[in-house]
């Protein structure tokens, strides 16, 4: 397995489990990792990087539709 196979397996892995912290330390990690040429970099930190606002945009979707439930007819519940 190669260098980069390795790093698309954590980056799949990393999305998979949708964690922010774990992907953000894979971003920084990558910032640094001279093994990789810098399109393989950033392709890999892009892939990071949209989920992350995919995350945030879902938690504030879901954060949004609760208001609605619990303010539902005017009245908070």
């Amino acid at each position: 397995m190669t260098h980069l196979d390795e790093v698309i397996t954590a980056v799949d892995a990393a999305i998979a489990r949708n964690v922010i912290r774990e992907m953000n330390v894979l971003l920084c990690e990558l910032s640094e990792d001279s093994r990789l040429t810098r399109e393989e970099r950033f392709t890999q930190q892009q892939r990071l990087r949209i989920a992350v606002f995919k995350h945030s945009a879902e938690k504030q979707a879901l954060a949004e539709q609760r208001r609605h439930w619990l303010a539902r007819g005017g009245i908070i519940h």
